[in-house]
C-alpha cells in the first residue's frame, strides 16, 4: 500500500514537471481567481469602513426653544434614552451653543453684531442623538412628534441627513449584490478553465492511462496522481495569492490609515478572520480543482 502512495506521489510530481506550462497556467488561473476573490473581499471591508465613518458623522440634533427650561430638556432626554436603539445622547447648554455659533460665524462679523445687537442669547439647548443604526433615527423623529414637546422643540436636523441615509443603505445593498455576482463569475470561469486545462493533460497521457487500466490498475491508483496535483495546485496557489495580498497590504495600508485614521485597517482584518479566510478559500479551490479532475477523467477512467 505504502508502495503504491509513494508512486502516486512520484507519478503526480512527474505529471507536473512533464506538463510544466500546463501546471504554470493552472497555478496562475488559481491565483487570479484568488486574488480577484480576496481584491471583492477588499472592497468590501473599505466599503464597510467607509459606511461605518459616515454613519458616526450622521446624527440627529434637537433644538429647544430657548425659553424651555432644564426640566423640560431633562424630561425629553430621559424619554429619549430610554429608546434602545439610541446609543448616546449628548446635551449641549445655551452658553455651550452660542459659543459654537460665534466660532463658525468667526469670519463674518456682520453676523456677530447683529447677534450683539440683540443683548441676549436667542439660541436655546441643543441635545445631539445618535443611534445604533441610522435608520432608527426615523423612530426618534416619530416619537418626538407629540402635543406635549411641539412648543419646547424648535427643529429637528434629520430632513438632509435621511436622503444620505438611505443612499448609504442602497450602495451598500448594491456592492454586496456586486460581489455575490463577481464572485458566481470568477468561480465559472475558474472551474471552466481549470477543468479543460485538466482534460488536456490527461489526454496528453491517455496511452499512459489506457495501459494502466489493461493491466488491472485501480480508479484510485489512476486518479490519485491527478487528486494529488490538484492539492499541489491548491497550496501553491494559496501561498502565492496569500504573499502578494500581504505585500500589496503593506504599500496600501499607509493610504487606507489617511483616509480612515486607523492604522493598518486591512491587514488587521485579513489577520484577525485569517483562519476563516484561508479555511473557506482552500477548502472552496480544492472542491474545484478536485471536482474539475474527476469530471476530466471520467471518460479515460472507462477503458
Amino acid at each position: 500500500m505504502f508502495n503504491s502512495f509513494f508512486r502516486v506521489i512520484k507519478f503526480a510530481f512527474q505529471d507536473i514537471i512533464r506538463n510544466i506550462s500546463l501546471s504554470l497556467m493552472t497555478i496562475l488561473i488559481l491565483v487570479l481567481m484568488l486574488l480577484s476573490i480576496n481584491t471583492l473581499i477588499i472592497i468590501g471591508v473599505l466599503t464597510d469602513q467607509a459606511t461605518s465613518v459616515v454613519k458616526e458623522q450622521i446624527d440627529v440634533s434637537i433644538y429647544f426653544d430657548h425659553e424651555a427650561t432644564n426640566e423640560q430638556i431633562e424630561e425629553v432626554n430621559n424619554y429619549i434614552t430610554q429608546f434602545p436603539e439610541v446609543t448616546s445622547v449628548e446635551f449641549f447648554d445655551t452658553e455651550a451653543v452660542i459659543a459654537q455659533f460665534r466660532e463658525q460665524h468667526a469670519d463674518n462679523p456682520e453676523i456677530l453684531a447683529s447677534l450683539d445687537e440683540l443683548g441676549e442669547n436667542p439660541l436655546g439647548a441643543t441635545l445631539v442623538v445618535r443611534t445604533r443604526e441610522p435608520l432608527d433615527y426615523q423612530k426618534i423623529i416619530d416619537a418626538l412628534r407629540v402635543p406635549e414637546y411641539e412648543n419646547i422643540i424648535e427643529a429637528k436636523t434629520f430632513g438632509d441627513t435621511e436622503k444620505a441615509i438611505e443612499r448609504i443603505d442602497i450602495i451598500t445593498k448594491q456592492v454586496e449584490r456586486f460581489t455575490l455576482a463577481l464572485s458566481v463569475l470568477f468561480a465559472i470561469i475558474a472551474f471552466l478553465i481549470i477543468f479543460n486545462t485538466i482534460r488536456v493533460a490527461i489526454y496528453t497521457q491517455r496511452t499512459e492511462i489506457s495501459i494502466k487500466k489493461l493491466v488491472g490498475a485501480t480508479n484510485w491508483f489512476v486518479q490519485g496522481p491527478y487528486l494529488l496535483e490538484a492539492f499541489i495546485f491548491t497550496v501553491v496557489s494559496m501561498i502565492i495569492s496569500y504573499g502578494l495580498i500581504f505585500g500589496v497590504f503593506g504599500f496600501l495600508d499607509p493610504y487606507v490609515a489617511v483616509v480612515f485614521q486607523e492604522p493598518e485597517i486591512l491587514t488587521n482584518y485579513f489577520n484577525s478572520n485569517i483562519i476563516m479566510l484561508l479555511s473557506t478559500q482552500f477548502g472552496a479551490v480544492l472542491l474545484l480543482t478536485i471536482i474539475s479532475s474527476l469530471l476530466a477523467m471520467r471518460k479515460h477512467l472507462r477503458v
